[in-house]
């Protein structure tokens, strides 16, 4: 039998998890939501932001909720596919090589600044991030399960970074933004707690089995005909759009798809309606886009749904 979550169901589990996450770090409903769905259905996150909005922290948070197993690798220009993965070393204490595992081999994975290594060693993590696995030495070893992986990318310094390719974003299921805080939030970090001392009184909610349960659930969740079609028009929009010179792929409306059954799921419904896939539509999507000119994705995205008319 499938391991049940301890609260009564899926709503539960994600207002549980959002006031625990929220005693660290302050995020924004969207940012926060879709960071969830994308736990949930099994994909990765893709986060940016300037330094000090709680990318970080975050990510930490996140693990202490749902008792994962937590790793943060800080890419830079220097690092070797070896320094993630894991290398094998001599033991003369057994008279054999022995393989070390790197910090790949967890749950949950912060890369920070992932735009700052290079294209080898990013290979590697995409390699990770698509099969949950990794080559070592001619054999494919197992990563951890659930296995999900948090980047962190600062959008205005270039310098010292390489430009993520398409193929590497289209690695995460959700893309989402961490601005500055409203004027009340800010304020109210000032005179609160220091961030490490809530984080350490953060309590696991949910595990890492229960979690897996939890996207085992995300695929009974149903989408009508109608909305698939919905879901088509969109896609198919996009490839035509004259300020875009890369539409959305099959395989970014089935992320878009799978992202809305984890909101569903978490919702407390076993099927997808519209407002699903509206809310998720940018975080899904935008990133996946490339425009042409000085058009922005974010606002494309926003214009197609706005103007496709939504099934009954």
């Amino acid at each position: 039998m499938p391991i049940q979550p301890r609260v009564s169901d899926a709503n539960e589990a994600r207002i549980a998890i959002e006031e625990s996450v929220r005693k660290a770090v302050v995020i924004p409903e969207t940012a926060m939501e879709a960071t969830l769905c994308a736990l949930v259905a099994g994909g990765h996150v893709l986060i940016e932001g300037v330094p000090g909005t709680g990318k970080t922290m975050l990510a930490r948070a996140l693990s202490a909720t749902i008792d994962a197993k937590f790793r943060r690798i800080q890419f830079t220009n220097d690092l070797m596919p070896s320094d993630i993965v894991g290398t094998t070393v001599w033991r003369p204490d057994l008279g054999r090589f022995v393989f070390i595992r790197g910090p790949l081999f967890t749950n949950l994975v912060l890369a920070d600044e992932i735009n700052r290594t290079s294209p080898r060693t990013l290979s590697c993590l995409l390699e990770a991030m698509e099969n949950g696995s990794c080559s070592v030495e001619g054999r494919t070893l197992d990563l951890g399960q659930p296995f999900t992986v948090l980047a962190t990318r600062n959008p205005i310094e270039f310098h010292g970074t390489y430009p993520l390719p398409e193929a590497a974003l289209d690695r995460f299921l959700i893309c989402v933004e961490l601005g500055y805080p409203n004027a009340d939030e800010e304020i109210a970090l000032y005179g609160g707690r220091d961030a490490e001392a809530s984080l350490a009184e953060i309590r696991p909610v949910i595990t890492t089995d229960e979690l897996l349960a939890l996207r085992a659930q995300c695929e009974q969740v149903q989408i009508q005909g109608p909305l698939a079609e919905y879901v088509y028009r969109i896609a198919s929009a996009t490839r035509s759009h004259p300020d875009l010179t890369l539409g959305a792929s099959p395989r970014a409306a089935m992320s878009w798809i799978a992202a809305c059954r984890a909101r569903a799921l978490l919702h407390g419904r076993d099927y997808v309606v519209p407002d699903d896939l509206k809310q998720l539509a940018v975080p899904v999507l935008a990133h996946r886009l490339i425009a042409s000119r000085d058009a922005s994705t974010k606002k494309i995205t926003k214009d197609l749904i706005e103007s496709t008319e939504v099934p009954l």
